[in-house]
């Protein structure tokens, strides 16, 4: 029996995402992202499509690394400008049944007890549906329109480890399961000893409150998580249910999937329950031939400046007048994402990129590999990184929208579905149910949240 392959929507509220220039192309409606009919047509072929999320990214700040200014990218409009995505989520959500939301939250620029506010409060107008994307902010310029100073690389994952620790005592520890009673009779909404103030005093952060809302159906969000260096690793493995990788080939993705997995079996946690997504991108039509023209057609769009504005902008490097011909190393790191640099220079010691070639492989689909080809040679493609890289599933970037999951829902899921390698429907439940089987709607040991659930108030401090 094949395994069961799954899928997440990688969009971004903003004209371009990972395929800088394509917002050009004449089929492309992605500079419709103010349009909040877009987001719900795409939320429904989504569903359509049995997608388990669609995975909103996020970013705080302009681009400003290449060149040493923002012109650059806005002048491609290489992800600027970027609407909340948050505020989309209750719209598509409406619109569906059952299709999971994932959502960025930089933990860098919030503050533990309204988030975990909002978050809850999604969660319950979703029926379970939500999932955190957990980042920690690598922005100067996103720290700037805060007042704020960028946190050194390790340092934020420090920070981040207390803000999980606060935000699982508010959503695990504060109400209890039958706090609420709604006793009309007797006039009383919820019995005041079975909620539980939350007193914590850290190093970053300090509060004496109780959480804002009751219990939502997950409590906490299903975890992703995306950072692939050696600190984001260690967090990912004690924290983190599903992991986004982007990587460029199954030698990169592979070493990460397998020294996470070492890492959380460390942490006392089955290894088999980490679920990973690497990032790819799709071209697909009813025949190898049609699926290259397209890949031909988008190749003519790429805005090669727009996409080294993307990369300076994740490592942190700025490329701009460099030699295209110019090999990229390590040492050239600064404070950007570490697991970005690394994927292309010291992750595969057989492969080296110049810069030329690392703007034509962003210019569509970002960090991630780009499968061209038939239905039948797009799901072999899947099915192989399934088998060879230890994957759970997919982050499907587009490189026109929405064009590239219309044609993914119409032609490569029925072929994946043939080979009983896609489910035929969801399953009921939560989001995390439908991931993980029924009776899984809320956190259980030897996750660290799980510590924290229905604690006494002295306790719970």
């Amino acid at each position: 029996m094949a395994k069961e392959i799954r899928f997440n929507a990688f969009v971004v509220n903003r004209p371009v995402h990972q395929s800088p220039g394509l917002w050009r192309h004449p089929r492309d409606r992605s500079t419709s992202y103010q349009d909040l009919g877009y987001w719900v047509e795409l939320a429904r072929t989504l569903e359509r499509g049995r997608f388990d999320t669609v995975f909103l990214a996020d970013g705080i700040g302009v681009n400003d690394v290449y060149g040493g200014g923002i012109e650059a990218a806005l002048r491609h409009g290489s992800q600027v400008p970027t609407n909340d995505p948050i505020l989309l989520i209750p719209a598509m959500a409406h619109a569906t049944r059952d299709l999971g939301f994932a959502v960025t939250g930089n933990l860098s620029f919030e503050q533990p007890y309204l988030f975990a506010r909002r978050l809850s409060t999604l969660d319950q107008l979703t029926r379970g549906r939500l999932a955190w994307n957990i980042v920690t902010g690598k922005s100067a310029a996103g720290a700037k329109g805060l007042g704020r100073s960028i946190v050194a690389h390790d340092r934020r994952y420090d920070i981040a480890d207390e803000f999980m620790e606060v935000v699982y005592k508010l959503w695990e520890g504060s109400w209890e399961d039958d706090a609420v009673l709604w006793d009309r009779e007797a006039g009383i909404f919820a019995d005041p000893a079975k909620v539980h103030r939350v007193r914590h005093d850290g190093e970053h952060y300090r509060l004496d409150a109780i959480h804002l809302t009751e219990p939502s159906p997950q409590r906490t969000p299903l975890l992703f998580q995306a950072g692939g260096s050696q600190r984001g690793r260690q967090f990912a493995a004690r924290h983190a249910e599903g992991i986004f990788l982007a990587a460029p080939t199954k030698t990169v993705a592979g070493a990460v999937v397998r020294d996470v997995r070492r890492r959380a079996a460390e942490n006392g946690r089955d290894p088999a329950e980490l679920l990973f997504f690497p990032l790819v991108t799709v071209i697909t039509g009813e025949t190898e031939r049609e699926a290259k023209a397209k890949l031909a057609d988008y190749q003519s769009y790429i805005s090669h400046e727009g996409a080294l504005v993307l990369f300076s902008g994740w490592t942190g490097i700025d490329l701009a007048g460099r030699d295209p011909d110019e090999v990229l190393r390590f040492e050239d790191r600064d404070n950007g994402v570490v697991s970005t640099i690394e994927a292309f220079t010291t992750a595969d010691p057989n492969r080296s990129w110049t810069l030329r070639e690392i703007a034509r492989h962003a210019g569509i689909g970002g960090q991630g590999p780009v499968i061209v080809g038939s239905p039948t040679q797009v799901a072999d493609e899947l099915q192989s990184w399934v088998e060879e890289v230890g994957a759970d599933g997919f982050n499907l970037a587009y490189a026109v929208a929405p064009d590239s999951y219309v044609d993914f829902v119409d032609l490569v899921v029925p072929e994946l579905q043939s080979r009983g390698a896609y489910k035929r429907d969801y399953a009921p439940g939560t989001l995390r149910e439908k991931l993980y089987g029924p009776g899984r709607a809320q956190l259980s040991a030897p996750h660290p949240a799980a510590a924290f659930r229905h604690l006494p108030a002295e306790d719970a401090a």
